[in-house]
């Protein structure tokens, strides 16, 4: 069972080894400083969690930490995001997860990015009533270089 609720102190350890996992890197491509090194990482939470423009909730499976997931932004402007860690993937936590979260947010339209070989991602947002939009192109640290984008929207 997936659910979502406010992230605590003792979930960051778990977000730490999940983000910094290199496979996961490549699927999402798009990836920041705070996924490589702890004082970033630090950095980034204490400013997220401090945020109250920003809707914030730890991943839940089973019980265990499975991830994170976000909506930040201004409120025409507001974006989805999630992590899920790889051992984790293929269950459907992401899909839960993101619907239970879009259904706390109240604020439409939302938008979301996903690298456009991240069928697995799209699948995810699409299943939550996302439709693709756009596409563009995006740095992707993880890949060292740009990479094709889908930009997708719920109403």
């Amino acid at each position: 069972m997936t659910s979502l609720r406010e992230v605590r102190d003792s979930d960051l350890p778990a977000f730490w080894e999940q983000l910094r996992d290199p496979a996961a890197h490549q699927v999402a491509a798009v990836t920041r400083d705070y996924h490589y090194e702890r004082a970033p990482f630090e950095r980034h939470w204490a400013k997220v969690r401090s945020d109250p423009d920003v809707l914030v909730r730890t991943v839940l499976a089973d019980g265990e930490v499975a991830g994170h997931a976000a909506v930040y932004g201004p409120p025409h402007e507001r974006e989805v995001t999630y992590w899920i860690g790889r051992v984790h993937w293929g269950r459907g936590i992401a899909t839960e997860a993101l619907a239970a979260l879009v259904a706390l947010e109240g604020t439409r339209p939302l938008h979301a990015r996903a690298a456009a070989d991240n069928a697995g991602s799209i699948r995810v947002l699409e299943k939550c009533g996302f439709v693709v939009t756009g596409h563009g192109r995006g740095f992707a640290r993880a890949r060292g270089g740009e990479i094709d984008e889908v930009i997708l929207t719920l109403e």
